[in-house]
């Protein structure tokens, strides 16, 4: 899953070529379980949560095919990002209404978040993954962001600093 440099490669792709990546994406992601962080001093856990983010910005709002495929193409650096890493590149906070199931029913309940970003330079792609932490359970990845974006009018890349939760 190598990235090219070619814009116009990564903004059109056939039905076919999603589906393999997505695929290839999935069958890699529930192969990891967790991947132990240097900077954080504690592992990293995959769950169903990160996979669902790569697919969805929000409940009930898929990402865009163009924004699904680069993630997926991505992906595969993770595990190394976040195991080398020894310094981040940000932390925010936030309060958000997480799903919690307790009492055998699920509930939306005000937490505080945390976000790591962790940015680097593996492969010649610049790339910043997100690890989200609720109040103080676990550490568990949450997105690969290209560290760029397309400009679709210019047909050209430019910075990206998003919003930790929907990218």
């Amino acid at each position: 899953m190598m990235i090219k440099n070619n814009i116009h490669s990564m903004l059109n792709f056939t039905d076919e070529q999603f589906k393999e990546i997505k695929d290839k994406a999935e069958e890699f992601y529930k192969s990891l379980s967790e991947v132990n962080c240097p900077y954080l001093k504690e592992k990293v856990v995959f769950n169903s949560k990160g996979l669902e983010h790569l697919k969805f910005s929000r409940k009930n709002h898929a990402r865009p095919r163009s924004d699904q495929y680069i993630r997926f193409r991505l992906l595969n650096l993770v595990p190394r990002i976040l195991g080398l890493s020894h310094t981040i590149q940000g932390i925010s906070r936030a309060k958000g209404f997480e799903l919690i199931r307790s009492n055998a029913k699920n509930q939306m309940i005000l937490k505080e978040i945390l976000y790591y970003e962790f940015v680097a330079v593996i492969d010649n792609v610049r790339v910043r993954v997100v690890v989200k932490q609720i109040e103080n359970g676990q550490k568990y990845f949450w997105s690969v962001i290209p560290f760029w974006k397309i400009d679709k009018d210019k047909k050209q890349r430019r910075m990206n600093y998003g919003n930790p939760e929907i990218d």
